[in-house]
């Protein structure tokens, strides 16, 4: 686990950036991606269709292994070292009294998972996943977005360095969550400057705001999208000025993932709304990219569908946290297990 002190430490040295400005280095990976392998994908199909009539068994298994084989490039993956990613962040917003729970909620979240207390501790036991917990600097919350950026290109670009990380070790599948107080409020606001609308078209309950909290969460989106008017045509500016640790974190962590051909898992708003800034920089981003499960909120099931994302489970699985990833990764390893009946 990351502590505070050392990736305080690591943001403060800089990323290891090659260009002037941080954020260039970001934007040629983007436009430079390699196209995921279609040709494994389709022998990965016509193998589950010979090794015992796929034709009749649920869709999504044969969709699973094509899957994939396009993101690893090869025609039938083995799944050997998977990996759950969970990011930990805080945010100045959370003092607008966005989220029923205080910011102190994240860091015990944090240590429930290091004590091998969570949910997911014992989701990735049974499942045998590796278990990364990386927390970003929780005493260093972000800038309140409705009133001042989240961070510096700076610090953004070294967090998503940082991010890229979590593939660091060898991984063949990454599950990614997270916790974060007041980051529900934090994804609404992105989903909104990178598509349109206002703070009421994009909130929700996030971790049970009540009715009047939900109108103050859109009003506090309002507010953000007014402060950073202008300032919306680039998806990486979006993402430092109404971002958050853990969504640039989330961000290089999914962008290593599409570089080194690894399939990822993504649970709950930040993750999506993550993903989304990369999508918008380059739709082929997420090529290699699932749901866990499928979003109930309506704003997420509407962000779901503008970047393209389908969900392995066709259930809410928990939303964010890694619990839904975790299951969902599970799910992806049995799924294996149904070709030429090994």
């Amino acid at each position: 686990m990351a502590t505070p002190e050392v990736y305080a430490r690591r943001i403060h040295a800089g990323s290891k950036m090659t260009s002037g400005l941080p954020f260039d280095d970001f934007r040629s990976l983007l436009a430079n991606l390699s196209p995921v392998d279609v040709a494994a994908s389709n022998s990965a199909r016509i193998e589950f269709r010979q090794a015992g009539g796929d034709r009749n068994s649920p869709a999504t298994v044969e969709g699973v292994a094509a899957w994939l084989a396009g993101s690893r490039g090869r025609a039938m993956p083995a799944v050997g070292r998977p990996v759950l990613a969970i990011f930990a962040g805080n945010h100045g917003v959370a003092a607008e009294g966005v989220s029923p729970r205080p910011q102190s909620a994240t860091a015990e979240e944090v240590a429930l998972c290091g004590s091998g207390g969570a949910a997911v501790n014992r989701l990735c036991a049974v499942g045998d996943l590796g278990l990364k917990v990386l927390d970003l600097a929780l005493d260093l919350p972000t800038g309140n977005i409705s009133r001042e950026a989240a961070f510096d290109e700076r610090t953004a670009a070294a967090t998503m360095a940082f991010g890229m990380e979590a593939i660091a070790g060898g991984a063949d599948l990454l599950g990614i969550g997270d916790f974060g107080v007041g980051n529900s409020t934090v994804a609404a606001a992105i989903a909104a400057a990178l598509f349109g609308g206002s703070g009421v078209d994009w909130v929700g309950a996030g971790s049970g705001a009540d009715e009047a909290m939900i109108a103050r969460k859109a009003a506090v989106v309002d507010r953000a999208l007014a402060c950073h008017a202008g300032h919306f045509d680039d998806p990486l500016e979006v993402l430092r000025r109404l971002g958050g640790r853990e969504f640039a974190a989330i961000a290089g962590a999914i962008l290593a993932a599409r570089i080194e051909k690894i399939p990822a898992i993504l649970d709950g708003y930040a993750a999506m709304t993550a993903a989304a800034v990369l999508h918008k920089a380059n739709p082929a981003a997420l090529d290699h990219c699932r749901l866990a499960s499928a979003p109930i909120e309506p704003a997420q099931a509407k962000l779901a569908a503008l970047i393209g994302l389908k969900p392995l489970l066709a259930f809410d699985a928990g939303g964010s946290g890694g619990a839904g990833a975790a299951i969902a990764m599970i799910a992806v390893k049995n799924a294996l297990l149904c070709r030429q009946g090994t």
